[in-house]
C-alpha cells in the first residue's frame, strides 16, 4: 500500500536527515571532509546498547546517553586530528586524508573489542506495540524516531539562530579570520560544533539501530554513503537542503525497495547523486559563488 511505504520512507528518511544534518554542519562551518563522522553514528548506538544491557536503562537514557558519548568522541577526535591542519590551513585534502586513515583504524579497534556481529536491543528495550488509522500502521518506534527528529532538528534551529553561541557558529561558517578578529574564541566555536555534529550523528545512530534492531561496528561506514549522498543532493553546507534530501532518498529507497527490488535501493543514492551533479551540480538549494581571478 502506497500510504504505508510512503510512512515507512518517511520514517527512514528522518535518521538520513539526522546524520547528514550533522555532516553538514561539520562541513558547512568548519570546512573540512571529516570521515570519522561515520564512527559517531556507531560509537553512540555501541553505547546506548550497552547501556541498555548492563545497566538496564531504557531509550530515554540510553538515547541521550549514546548521542553525549559521540559528541565528547568527536570533540576529542577532531581536536587530535584536525587542529593542526586547521592552523595550518590545510586544504580539504588533507583533512579527508586524515580523517580516512583514522576512521579505518577505529573501526578496527572497535571490531577487535566488539566484535563483528550483529547485536540487538533487549527485548521490551521499546514497546513494539503500534497504532492503525485508515490502513497505515505506525509502531511506537517510528513514532519514536519521527518525534525526536523533529526535536533535535527544531533546537538545532533555536540554537544557531537565537543563541550566542549560534551567533558565534554562523560568524566561524563565514569568516574565520573575521571572527577571530570580532574577539570570538574559535577554538571553542570549533569544539562546540564537533560536540553538536557528533550527537546528532550519535542519536541517528540509536534510532536507525532501534529502526531495524540491528547493530554492529561498521554500520557507520554504510551511513558515510547515504550521508555524502544526502549534503551533495541538497546542496554542500545547506541545513535545511540536509534534511529534505535526506527524507526524500529515504522514500525514494523505501518505494523502490517495496514496487521494484530490494536490491534496486541501494542504486538509489547514487543514481539521483549522479543525476544531481549532471543538472544542478551546487544541489537543490546550494547557491553557486563566483570565482574570483
Amino acid at each position: 500500500m502506497l500510504s504505508q511505504q510512503l510512512v515507512n520512507g518517511l520514517v527512514l528518511g528522518s535518521t538520513y536527515a539526522l546524520f547528514a544534518l550533522g555532516f553538514t554542519l561539520i562541513f558547512g562551518v568548519l570546512r573540512v571532509i571529516n570521515l570519522t563522522y561515520g564512527f559517531y553514528f556507531s560509537i553512540g548506538a555501541f553505547v546506548a546498547l550497552t547501556a541498555a544491557r548492563s545497566f538496564g536503562a531504557n531509550i530515554w537514557v540510553a538515547l541521550p546517553l549514546g548521542a553525549i558519548a559521540a559528541g565528547l568522541v568527536a570533540v576529542v577526535a577532531d581536536w587530535i586530528l584536525l587542529t593542526r591542519l586547521r592552523r595550518a590551513k590545510a586544504g580539504e585534502l588533507s583533512s579527508l586524508m586524515v580523517t580516512l586513515g583514522a576512521v579505518l583504524a577505529l573501526y578496527s579497534l572497535m571490531a577487535v573489542f566488539i566484535g563483528t556481529d550483529i547485536q540487538r536491543f533487549p527485548f521490551g528495550f521499546v514497546d513494539n506495540s503500534a497504532i492503525e488509522f485508515s490502513g497505515i500502521r505506525i509502531s511506537l518506534v517510528q513514532m519514536l524516531i519521527i518525534g525526536t527528529t523533529l526535536v533535535l532538528v527544531a533546537l538545532l534551529f533555536v540554537l544557531l539562530q537565537r543563541t550566542k553561541l549560534g551567533l558565534m557558529i554562523r560568524a566561524l561558517a563565514e569568516n574565520e579570520d573575521a571572527a577571530r578578529l570580532m574577539g570570538i574564541n574559535v577554538g571553542l566555536t570549533v569544539a562546540a560544533v564537533s560536540f553538536l555534529s557528533g550527537m546528532l550523528g550519535g542519536a541517528a545512530g540509536v534510532l536507525i539501530g532501534l529502526n531495524f534492531n540491528a547493530i554492529q561496528p561498521f554500520m557507520g561506514e554504510h551511513m558515510m554513503l547515504r550521508g555524502f549522498a544526502v549534503i551533495i543532493i541538497g546542496g554542500l553546507g545547506d541545513i535545511r537542503g540536509a534534511l529534505i534530501a535526506g527524507v526524500l532518498l529515504g522514500v525514494l529507497e523505501v518505494l523502490t525497495a517495496g514496487y521494484i527490488s530490494s536490491n534496486a535501493k541501494e542504486a538509489v543514492a547514487f543514481t539521483i547523486l549522479v543525476l544531481t551533479l549532471w543538472f544542478r551540480p551546487v544541489g537543490l538549494f546550494g547557491r553557486a559563488q563566483a570565482k574570483r581571478a
